[in-house]
């Protein structure tokens, strides 16, 4: 008999022994397979968080400016962007005002960000991200850009005013000029766009200084060079490139996802001792199915081959179930059930529309802690039942 006809048998064998403890096999694939599922979810959300972050990241400025004055941030002199005109390689010092504005009826903060439109270098790019309206001519004060949950907030009061309260409890009416699109929810959903002059009126903040200061390079390679003259130069700042900013996500998301894919792996762990006592503690029937076996001649090696196909392909088919339905979740669900733990706890949540990229080393890295392990929880424990002599296992049952 050629090694593919012997093969084939004991293929044909092991697909009869599955179907006769079909139940038994299809809870272990269930379990199995979710197992995988929550362990895949959390590989893939975390990547699709991450470029998803480098992504909003692109029309970031290359270095921010903030002053600091025990431990925090405070508003930044305009005087100071003077300072940096000796720099050589800075294209544009843009200043910037915003902050946060808590909304008593939905019980959230909305982030108010006071532009000078007309000195942003992607200043032009902002009607492509507009679902309704169009941005308002630079300067132009009273008109405001707002995010999604800001508009469903507005429609909730019923009114077409958006009116905010100044510190000292006067209010202050602005025209809706344009509503962010769905797809930048992530950036957008609580924001307000205003004018720089507008957001210095609300929050009354003095003409003289800011909130931080921009600064656009002109050669991204020196970036890190001109933040550390900026740095020598206003040593009381705290100076952040968008480098930084981008590894701080990188570090939040993968230390979120790695706490999690820890406590998993304990019950991966849990799932593997199970499987391993469940081959080691063979049944009666099973150890009669293995003595006839052997009576009829098979060899151990060729058990033990049987064990491997029931290996491969209930493990191969809880893979391909656990990894497709964490595809699923994660593209068409906005991973619903781990965002809290990926995104916080915040009042309003953005709804994220991830696409998370399907790379080969992180299918390796699930394929190798969860299959692996099941094979050798299924494949070992057996070759002491199939050394038995057929006789004394026979004689046993």
């Amino acid at each position: 008999m050629s090694v593919l006809a012997r093969h084939l048998n004991i293929l044909d064998h092991t697909l009869s022994s599955l179907w006769r403890r079909r139940l038994k096999n299809l809870s272990v694939l269930l379990v199995f397979a979710g197992v995988i599922f929550l362990i895949a979810s959390f590989q893939l959300v975390t990547r699709a968080l991450t470029e998803t972050a480098e992504q909003a990241l692109v029309a970031a400025p290359e270095i921010t400016i903030q002053k600091m004055s025990a431990g925090r941030q405070v508003a930044v002199p305009l005087a100071y962007s003077e300072k940096l005109s000796g720099i050589f390689g800075i294209r544009r010092v843009v200043p910037r005002v915003w902050g946060y504005y808590f909304d008593e009826v939905s019980g959230a903060n909305y982030t108010v960000l006071g532009l000078e439109r007309d000195r942003m270098p992607a200043s032009g790019q902002l009607d492509l991200v507009l679902d309704q309206g169009e941005s308002p001519a630079p300067g132009r004060s009273g008109a405001a850009l707002i995010g999604r949950s800001v508009q469903q907030g507005l429609e909730r009061k019923g009114g077409s005013l958006l009116s905010l309260f100044r510190p000292d409890l006067s209010m202050v009416s602005f025209t809706v000029a344009g509503v962010f699109k769905e797809e930048t929810d992530i950036l957008t959903n609580d924001l307000i766009v205003l004018d720089i002059d507008d957001a210095r009126d609300l929050f009354l903040v003095p003409e003289d200084v800011a909130t931080d200061l921009c600064v656009y390079v002109a050669n991204q390679r020196e970036v890190p060079t001109i933040a550390k003259k900026i740095a020598d130069a206003l040593p009381d700042t705290r100076v952040v490139t968008r480098a930084q900013i981008r590894k701080t996500y990188q570090v939040v998301f993968g230390w979120r996802s790695g706490f999690a894919s820890v406590c998993l792996l304990t019950a991966l762990a849990a799932f593997v001792i199970f499987a391993w006592d469940k081959a080691s503690g063979l049944s009666p029937e099973e150890r009669r199915e293995i003595s006839i076996l052997k009576l009829l001649g098979w060899e151990t090696r060729d058990i033990l081959a049987i064990r491997l196909w029931e290996g491969i392909l209930v493990a191969g088919l809880a893979f391909v179930l656990g990894c497709t339905l964490a595809y699923i979740h994660v593209a068409f669900f906005g991973a619903s059930l781990f965002r809290p733990v990926m995104v916080g706890w915040s009042v309003i949540s953005p709804s994220l529309r991830l696409a998370p990229t399907v790379q080969l080393s992180q299918f390796l890295l699930i394929f190798c802690f969860s299959v692996l392990p099941y094979m050798a929880a299924t494949v070992i424990p057996a070759w002491s039942c199939a050394s038995v002599p057929a006789e004394s296992a026979l004689g046993g049952v």
